[in-house]
C-alpha cells in the first residue's frame, strides 16, 4: 500500500515548473491523500500521473476539479492524445494507476464500453493531404480500366463515406444513390446509410454509374466475396515509388477525422461510421487537430 506519511503529496513538484501548477496544485494533492490509503502505489508515483492528467486538462480549459480529469473518458483521451509520444508500456501504466484512484476516489465504471486497446500500429494513421493525391496519381495511372476504377472507388468509399472491406465487400452499384448529393446504403451487419462527403460525391456516382445496378461495385465480376478480395485487388495494381500503400483502414481514419476536424457532432459521426461506442474512435484521436487553452475555454463556456 501507498505511504501514509503524506510527505510526498505536500513536497512534489512537476519537473519544468509548467504555469499550470499552481492552478491544479491543490486539487491534485487533496485528490491523492484521499486515494493514497485504498491505491497500491507509492504516493509520488500517483502524483506524478495525476499531476500530468490535471496538466493536460487545465491546457485543454477544463474545470479545476479532479471529478472533471478523473471521468473515464477523460483518462482515456489523456492516455491516448497526451501521452501519444510515450511507448505503449508507459500508457497502460498511466492508464492503471489513474484508474485506480478514479475508483478510490469516485468508484463506477463509465457506460460507454470497454477501453480500446492500446497498440503501436500505425494501420489508424490518416492520410496527408499530398499522400491522398499521390494516391489518385497512383490509381489514376494503373495500365488497366478494372485497375483505375476499382482504385478509385476504394478511394471514393474510403475518403467520402469511411467504408472499410467489411462494408464495400457486399456493395452493389444500386447501392449509391445520386440524388441531392450521393448517399451509400451499405450492407451487412452494420447496415446504415452514409451521404458521401462533397469531393468525393462525383467520382464516386461517375463509378457507381459505370456497373450494372444489380452487380458489385468493387469487382463486379467476382461471385465470391471473401474477405481477402480488397486486399488481393489492391496488390495487383503496380507500385510507384514515393506512393503509400493503400489500405481501406487508414482511407477510414482519414475519413473519421476530418469529421471530427470539421466539428460534427459526436453522435452523428458514430452512427455514420457504424460504431457502437465512442471507444470506437480511440485509435484516431492522436491525430485529431488539438486547440489552444484559450479558444478551449472559450468553447467550453458556450455562448451567453
Amino acid at each position: 500500500m501507498a505511504d501514509k506519511n503524506g510527505a510526498a503529496i505536500g513536497t512534489y513538484a512537476p519537473a519544468g515548473d509548467p504555469p499550470g501548477w499552481p492552478r491544479v496544485a491543490g486539487q491534485v494533492r487533496a485528490t491523492v491523500a484521499l486515494a493514497a490509503p485504498a491505491v497500491p502505489y507509492p504516493e509520488d508515483e500517483l502524483m506524478g500521473v495525476l499531476a500530468k492528467l490535471a496538466l493536460f486538462a487545465d491546457a485543454e480549459g477544463y474545470p479545476l476539479e479532479a471529478a472533471s480529469w478523473l471521468s473515464r473518458e477523460y483518462i482515456e483521451r489523456f492516455v491516448l492524445v497526451g501521452c501519444a509520444h510515450l511507448g505503449e508500456a508507459t500508457r497502460a501504466n498511466y492508464r492503471s494507476k489513474l484508474l485506480r484512484l478514479r475508483e478510490a476516489v469516485l468508484g463506477g465504471d463509465c457506460a460507454s464500453g470497454t477501453p480500446a486497446r492500446l497498440s503501436g500500429s500505425a494501420a489508424s494513421r490518416p492520410y496527408s493531404r499530398a499522400e491522398q493525391a499521390a494516391l489518385w496519381a497512383w490509381a489514376a495511372g494503373q495500365p488497366t480500366e478494372e485497375l483505375r476504377c476499382g482504385l478509385k472507388v476504394l478511394m471514393a468509399l474510403g475518403l467520402g463515406c469511411g467504408l472499410d472491406s467489411r462494408d464495400v465487400l457486399p456493395l452493389r452499384a444500386r447501392d449509391v444513390r445520386a440524388t441531392d448529393g450521393v448517399v451509400v446504403a451499405v450492407r451487412g451487419r452494420r447496415a446504415r446509410m452514409v451521404a458521401c462527403r462533397r469531393p468525393w460525391e462525383r467520382v464516386l456516382a461517375s463509378e457507381a454509374a459505370r456497373v450494372k445496378p444489380e452487380r458489385y461495385l468493387l469487382r463486379p465480376q467476382v461471385a465470391n466475396r471473401g474477405g481477402n478480395l480488397v486486399t488481393n485487388f489492391v496488390s495487383r495494381a503496380h507500385p510507384a515509388p514515393g506512393t503509400p500503400a493503400l489500405k481501406t483502414t487508414r482511407l477510414r481514419a482519414t475519413w473519421l477525422v476530418s469529421l471530427i476536424d470539421a466539428g460534427l457532432p459526436l453522435p452523428v459521426i458514430v452512427a455514420a461510421a457504424g460504431l457502437q461506442t465512442l471507444h470506437g474512435l480511440s485509435r484516431i484521436l492522436t491525430h485529431v487537430h488539438n486547440v489552444g487553452p484559450e479558444v478551449a475555454a472559450t468553447l467550453l463556456r458556450g455562448q451567453e
